[in-house]
């Protein structure tokens, strides 16, 4: 196995130890969407940090990840959710509601919420950490 695959396993083995503790915070639900009764993953909120850190963590359905991480297949009313997760109490959950507002600024909606948003100084340190 090349280092590289080594590592990403390692980081996946680490990472797969925040389950059931991100079950207890999600309540099995999609921290996003709040979809249950399906197949939930665990997502590394940017940026990465070098260690795994179950703050940069969250829970997610199949349908958030695959619209996360390929940004083309956004379908902005499934986003909708985000009236909801926006205004979690989980400061991963709210980054990755402005990240996804943000790809969504097209959307009158999508603005409209994040202009509503109180963002804390450490959700704004972390945002700028990610641009």
């Amino acid at each position: 196995m090349s280092k590289g695959s080594e590592k990403h396993k390692q980081r996946n083995d680490a990472i797969s130890y925040f389950g059931k503790d991100l079950v207890r915070r999600s309540g099995s639900h999609c921290e996003l969407c709040n979809a249950h009764g399906t197949k939930l993953i665990i997502h590394e909120v940017p940026p990465v940090p070098r260690e795994p850190d179950f703050d940069h963590c969250i829970f997610i359905c199949e349908t958030c990840s695959g619209q996360i991480d390929k940004p083309k297949t956004v379908n902005p009313d499934h986003w909708r959710c985000l009236n909801t997760s926006a205004w979690s109490q989980v400061p991963a959950v709210q980054v990755m509601s402005v990240i996804m507002l943000d790809r969504l600024a097209s959307e009158d909606w999508a603005v409209e919420l994040k202009d509503q948003l109180y963002l804390s100084p450490e959700i704004q340190n972390w945002l700028e950490d990610i641009h």
